[in-house]
């Protein structure tokens, strides 16, 4: 009690907590005395009184933020949340989306190390036609590729995606227990199935693995009129995007949650991959997902 007085006359203190103080007190001593003692006038006193009994203007889009973080499973950072937002009807500023989400403890987390598939030169290395433009001007134009590796429970799991740099889409994935060619080729024949017979224009980019290194692999993509593309050796930026979604991936589902089986792991991995097509919104998209953003550009055009 006696500290809480002691405040009430230190220069420090603001109004507003002096107020506070007041208020606290006032039921003890005479609220006239309290007043004179901190130093600031009945009318400061009762505005902040009336300030401290209305709810909190952010009150609502503190729910809103909960709501968005708990139903993307916490993958959501300040500025795609500002995003969703916006789509919810709430206009805000991304500064005061990080301010409130600091105040809830709401925050994203670290990536995990990537896979290495590089085992030196076993077959033809393609030149490197990307040359780091990661961008397109329609989909099926731009393809990139890799392999990434989870471990659980001490097993290990390889996933290996198509995604298209129009839109960032997963095109087509395949799931293995080995990163082998079965695994490549399951892959490509998804993803076959959105292209005519001849694929015109359209580069297939990966980095220098062993797998696109193969006559099969390159037999395959020759049969369908595709362009190999390869980083350079040693050279992750120039795949930067498929190093950037397997990061994502990586800190959006491996460190969200435990999981007690390999089994458990694969079929959250695949729910994760249709949330990340048809629903995670990306602030280069406009706040669309992958997937809404091609289908309105599309119409559009």
């Amino acid at each position: 009690m006696s500290k809480k007085i002691e405040c009430l006359g230190l220069e420090r203190g603001t109004a507003k907590q002096k107020a506070q103080i007041i208020q606290e007190l006032r039921q003890t001593y005479p609220i006239g005395k309290l007043l004179q003692f901190a130093g600031i006038p009945r009318s400061t006193f009762y505005y902040y009184l009336h300030q401290s009994k209305q709810p909190s203007r952010y009150n609502r889009v503190k729910e809103e933020i909960q709501r968005i973080y708990t139903e993307n499973h916490g993958r959501y950072g300040y500025r795609r949340i500002t995003l969703a937002l916006g789509k919810a009807g709430i206009a805000i500023n991304h500064k005061t989306t990080l301010k409130l989400m600091r105040q809830m403890g709401l925050f994203c987390r670290v990536r995990m190390k990537r896979y290495n598939s590089y085992k030196g030169e076993v077959g033809n290395i393609a030149p490197n036609l990307l040359e780091r433009q990661f961008t397109a001007p329609a989909p099926n134009c731009k393809w990139i590729t890799d392999v990434t590796e989870f471990k659980i429970d001490g097993k290990k799991l390889y996933l290996s995606p198509i995604l298209d740099l129009y839109n960032r889409e997963i095109v087509s994935y395949s799931i293995s227990e080995h990163p082998d060619f079965a695994m490549i080729s399951e892959m490509l024949s998804k993803a076959f199935q959105k292209l005519p017979d001849k694929a015109e224009n359209l580069i297939l980019h990966s980095d220098q693995g062993w797998l696109y290194q193969i006559k099969p692999y390159q037999r395959i993509l020759q049969g369908k009129g595709i362009s190999q593309s390869m980083s350079r050796k040693a050279t992750c930026l120039d795949n930067a995007v498929a190093e950037n979604f397997f990061g994502i991936l990586k800190t959006e589902l491996l460190y969200l949650q435990k999981f007690d089986s390999m089994e458990q792991f694969k079929a959250a991995l695949i729910e994760y991959l249709d949330y990340y097509n048809n629903r995670r919104i990306k602030a280069k998209l406009n706040g669309l997902s992958p997937v809404e953003y091609r289908i309105q550009t599309v119409q559009v055009a």
